[in-house]
């Protein structure tokens, strides 16, 4: 257990603690968490901890350096948040100087599944449980790998440390801050895991569009029986995990992807990171079987005997497990796929207005790229009320350096010249908004994209396809395992008047969040959005 590293100097890093524990199993990092009262074993085997203040991440205190790599590309503004050189450095010696007083965990471990793209990344913790999420998430490496393993980028996570933000130059005493030059992710005062992957996602997001001429992609992928990819956008509870685990198609990956110039698609990622709200065997067996030994749960409440009650949510809504992408059965093997033919852009309406399923032309795809809609329900944050319209561009703003229409751009040439079909996919309300209506069901949701994914839609005519009204897209009058009725959300209503004053008024949001993009973007991606905006 006291496996203390004897085969790594960090003294590059200014680290001179000899506390340092290097590449420990997942079982050892979770006996040294359990020894340490800093987590409790499930009755599945899994590990369970709290992350303590933060639950999920901090947009606001996300920062990047400002240097000459960065001072030109960056879209700058408060999704990017500048961060002065001199700054990042005295802040990281102050982390440094702090982890030196403690018993650190080291990891080397990469990004990117495909060869050509590997980018290699070595995690410091201060905690065991956040070393054993590293593991889960990065790719593992061979131990022949390892012999002259070479980082090319560096995590620093350090939890228990808080920043002076007078002094420092954060915002308040949490922060995750990308230094280009350095090639760091510095990241102190929240335990959430979730900071570290997405940084590096972050770094990633920057790196593979300017010097690789790659598409990075917050979505999850499959591929078919037949080599045929698809890909799942969507914004956090909109489905990307539970929907991309298809016990007839194989995973790639459920979060993090690159679209290469050779028309292929890769994992970044070597485990998955999925909510577990509601979580339940019935509904996504996949996920529900990946929660065991060498599994990290967060934030879940447990009974005496261990055992996750998924429904309480009185820590968070945000409640996560992360495993190793080989606790599902069903992977690709390496997490590399080919011959994309369908993309669906998932989005949980709590308005209830959008059509469960609909197919969209090339630059209703790109417009509903740029707006990454989904919506906020009553009862998620303090003071919502009613559904809010809740629009991330490229359905990942909060990790994209760059302006999101320079994404927009790229996805759009690679869907035209791979010839996909692009799907928008409704996994929220039908019936009426949030509070009236109910959540469309996961099996009719499952029917719809497994009849996409087979051709069952048909190409598009005025006797397979009505036309919408308002947002102008085309929604399928008729799918195998689907009630008709059910296809059209007008229907499912039973008020004409309430509906399309609703729909109107999720239009509206639409054309207003559009406006920061409309200098940016071409005639044909401003064209893609809703048709009319009232009566």
């Amino acid at each position: 257990m006291d496996k203390i590293a004897k085969t790594i100097s960090l003294i590059k890093y200014g680290i001179t603690s000899e506390n340092v524990h290097y590449q420990l199993s997942p079982d050892d990092l979770h006996k040294l968490t359990l020894e340490k009262g800093m987590g409790k074993e499930a009755s599945s085997g899994a590990l369970a901890v709290n992350t303590g203040e933060f639950t999920g991440r901090s947009p606001m205190d996300r920062f990047i350096v400002k240097d000459e790599i960065t001072d030109e590309k960056v879209w700058w503004g408060n999704v990017n948040i500048p961060f002065e050189p001199a700054a990042f450095d005295a802040l990281y010696d102050k982390v440094i100087n702090y982890l030196n007083e403690k018993e650190i965990y080291v990891r080397d471990s990469y990004a990117c599944a495909d060869e050509d793209y590997k980018l290699n990344i070595r995690v410091i913790n201060e905690y065991p449980w956040s070393n054993m999420f590293a593991s889960n998430m990065f790719l593992r490496p061979t131990e022949k790998e390892l012999v002259n393993f070479d980082p090319e980028w560096t995590v620093v996570n350090a939890p228990g440390f808080m920043a002076d933000a007078e002094v420092d130059g954060t915002r308040q005493h949490n922060f995750a801050i990308l230094n280009f030059t350095r090639k760091i992710a510095l990241i102190g005062g929240t335990g959430y895991t979730g900071e570290i992957k997405k940084g590096i996602f972050s770094a990633l997001n920057f790196i593979l569009p300017v010097y690789k001429n790659t598409l990075p992609m917050h979505c999850s992928s499959n591929v078919g029986k037949d080599g045929d990819t698809a890909i799942f956008f969507g914004l956090s509870g909109t489905g990307k995990t539970t929907l991309s685990a298809d016990p007839n198609r194989k995973l790639i990956g459920d979060d993090e992807h690159g679209w290469t110039k050779e028309n292929t698609i890769f994992n970044f990622e070597g485990g998955c990171y999925a909510k577990v709200i509601n979580l339940s065997a019935e509904n996504e067996p996949e996920i529900f079987g990946a929660i065991k030994k060498g599994a990290l749960l967060e934030n879940v409440v447990m009974n005496s005997e261990g055992v996750v009650d998924f429904e309480d949510i009185s820590l968070t809504q945000n409640t996560r497990v992360s495993y190793p992408i080989d606790h599902i059965e069903n992977i690709q093997v390496p997490s590399i796929g080919k011959n994309p033919k369908n993309i669906f852009f998932l989005t949980a309406d709590a308005f209830g207005v959008l059509p469960p399923i609909s197919k969209l032309t090339p630059s209703q795809a790109a417009y509903h790229f740029i707006s990454g809609y989904t919506a906020k329900v009553a009862g998620t944050e303090a003071g919502v009320v009613e559904p809010t319209p809740n629009f991330s561009a490229c359905f990942g703003a909060p990790f994209m350096p760059l302006h999101p229409t320079e994404y927009a751009e790229m996805l759009s040439k690679k869907m035209k010249d791979a010839g996909v079909n692009v799907w928008l996919v409704n996994t929220g309300w039908t019936g009426g908004p949030y509070g009236i209506g109910t959540r469309m069901k996961l099996k009719y949701t499952r029917a719809m994209i497994t009849a996409a994914l087979n051709g069952d839609l048909g190409l598009y005519s005025y006797d397979k396809y009505h036309i919408h009204s308002v947002f102008g897209v085309a929604q399928p009058r008729e799918c195998p395992g689907v009630p008709t009725e059910v296809l059209s959300p007008r229907t499912t209503w039973g008020d004409d008047q309430k509906y399309y004053t609703t729909a109107f008024k999720l239009a509206n949001a639409f054309r207003e969040n559009f406006k920061k993009f409309e200098s940016y973007a071409n005639e044909e991606i401003r064209r893609g959005g809703p048709q009319r905006y009232g009566f």
